[in-house]
């Protein structure tokens, strides 16, 4: 690597654990990284839940980690209205409506906030929010994620539900989380992205992302990883690894 690394970016969902269950010694892997003095951020698309919920899940699966080092694609969206003064319409699952709830009015919504919602992806739901585009709102998408790993199988992400409200109303959406230059950005702050790494399972969303803005990107075939993501995208990833085990060996081998 160019520049000694400083600054290691991680995803959650699929790269540490999926639902409650840990990728096997991901917990020990993260000791390892924090052992060796590495700054170390927690950024996530994650919508199913508030930033609380997410906290204390991590915590109860053994995780070592500070509430203030997780950067998420809600509190992303969360800036976004307060700075706007937007009047949302919020498609996003009950479980993350915590981090919202002092931002719901009565009013008539002039933005469609759209996350992971399998709950709010109905036909009716689905309308109303098409009617408030038709009628001047904005669509704002949290994120875009194609599909992401459940225990029993690949779900749809909230990306299908996006690209259907784009294509009826007419209106593009503004993405706020990852694969974003934005979001990559806030997250690092001052951080010199040649000092940064990046470990995901989603070859677009994490790797492809962070790369565009000068990260290195490591992918790991766990989570919603499948056979060939890794030559999907120019340029490739920095390292593909078998596991987010094997991605701390391979930073601390750099840095050691």
């Amino acid at each position: 690597m160019a520049r000694q690394i400083t600054t290691v970016l991680i995803d959650l969902s699929g790269t540490l654990h999926i639902d409650n269950t840990v990728i096997p010694g991901a917990v020990q892997a993260l000791n390892r990284l924090r052992n060796a003095n590495l700054s170390i951020k927690f950024v996530t698309n994650t919508t199913k839940e508030s930033s609380n919920c997410l906290y204390e899940r991590l915590t109860r699966l053994g995780f070592n980690l500070q509430k203030e080092e997780i950067f998420s694609s809600l509190a992303a969206a969360r800036k976004l209205i307060i700075s706007r003064r937007l009047k949302p319409m919020l498609l996003i699952d009950p479980a993350a409506l915590e981090d919202f709830q002092d931002l719901v009015t009565e009013d008539t919504p002039d933005a469609v906030v759209i996350g992971l919602a399998p709950s709010k992806f109905n036909y009716d739901e689905l309308n109303k929010a098409f009617r408030l585009l038709l009628n001047g709102a904005s669509l704002i998408a949290i994120h875009e994620g194609r599909y992401y790993k459940q225990p029993d199988g690949l779900s749809l992400g909230p990306g299908a539900f996006v690209k259907g409200l784009e294509y009826s109303s007419n209106v593009k959406a503004e993405v706020i989380g990852k694969p974003t230059v934005g979001f990559f950005k806030a997250a690092l702050e001052e951080i010199d992205p040649a000092q940064a790494i990046m470990i995901g399972d989603d070859v677009r969303d994490d790797v492809a992302g962070a790369q565009a803005v000068g990260i290195k990107g490591i992918l790991v075939q766990t989570g919603k990883y499948r056979a060939g993501d890794e030559n999907t995208i120019t340029p490739g990833p920095a390292k593909v690894c078998s596991s987010f085990v094997d991605a701390v060996e391979s930073i601390l081998d750099e840095i050691i």
